[in-house]
């Protein structure tokens, strides 16, 4: 017999304690920052960094990643809403303000998460002089591993998944009231990501962290934004205004990041990029000449 369709109508809520519940998704997002944590701390450790700098870069990026990420949904998916007298205050507030509903920040982009991320680091590097394109490159490896597990957190939820399949791996999500098989697209951007991750972290390891900065960091958005901007091509419209689209809201946000990861990386091969651990402001202060 073949295998059948995988009837989908999991709780996403991992512990319910009065009126407080604890999502998987919410458990998703946490392990991704204690790994990443340790990860990078490792990083650190490894190439003699120190691990004072690791804690003031967490703050910015968990911050970047939360504003940014919701940002970038009421932005880009539902401007028509949130950019109302009524409903802006519900950018910021976990609730709707008419029926007090809690809504716990439904939509989040992690397109918009990406900018954020980047605008962090910039304004980080005001600060503590670390050269960016070292730092992207390590950081990146960390965010492919996050956002395997924020994928698989809406994987639990239900949500962001693909078009009817007849696939015999398709997912039937009844808690949605859904009838026919469906992809499971957070599994495939799972996946893409986890291997993503694997494949430059073996590569960090392999050259023992002297790699050319921004080479890792250019090939990383092409691998991860491609991998998004062919996944959509099987997966449910997002929002309403997307029906029609040759492309939907992701890929076209996801073209400008592939295009950005090919100049980076043309950038880093013709030696354009400054490598090294510190800018040459951070170099001036220590030694007092510029190397």
């Amino acid at each position: 017999m073949p295998l059948q369709f995988i009837r989908w109508n999991v709780d996403p809520v991992m512990l319910h304690l009065g009126g407080f519940s604890l999502r998987w998704y919410s458990i998703g997002f946490l392990l991704a920052f204690l790994i990443g944590y340790c990860i990078f701390y490792r990083m650190c450790k490894r190439e003699n960094v120190a691990v004072k700098y690791l804690d003031n870069l967490v703050l910015y990026v968990f911050v970047a990643t939360l504003a940014g990420a919701r940002l970038g949904h009421c932005l880009f998916y539902e401007p028509d809403y949130f950019l109302t007298a009524a409903h802006w205050p519900e950018i910021f507030l976990p609730f709707n303000l008419h029926t007090g509903e809690f809504t716990g920040y439904q939509g989040l982009a992690s397109h918009g998460a990406a900018i954020a991320i980047l605008l962090a680091i910039w304004l980080y590097n005001r600060r503590f002089h670390v050269n960016v394109w070292w730092l992207l490159d390590r950081l990146v490896i960390i965010v492919a591993l996050a956002g395997c597990f924020i994928r698989l957190g809406n994987l639990m939820n239900s949500e962001i998944y693909g078009i009817e399949t007849s696939l015999p791996w398709g997912f039937i999500y009844e808690r949605n009231l859904e009838t026919v098989p469906k992809h499971p697209t957070q599994l495939y951007e799972a996946a893409c990501y986890l291997l993503i991750f694997i494949v430059t972290y073996a590569v960090y390891l392999r050259k023992n962290g002297r790699m050319h900065n921004g080479r890792l960091f250019g090939w990383w958005l092409v691998a991860l934004f491609g991998a998004r901007f062919l996944i959509e091509f099987v997966k449910e419209e997002q929002v309403a205004f997307e029906k029609g689209m040759s492309l939907d809201m992701g890929q076209w946000l996801s073209l400008p990041f592939i295009a950005a990861g090919a100049v980076i990386v043309v950038l880093s091969y013709r030696g354009m990029l400054a490598d090294g651990i510190f800018d040459a402001k951070a170099n001036r202060d220590n030694t007092g000449k510029k190397h």
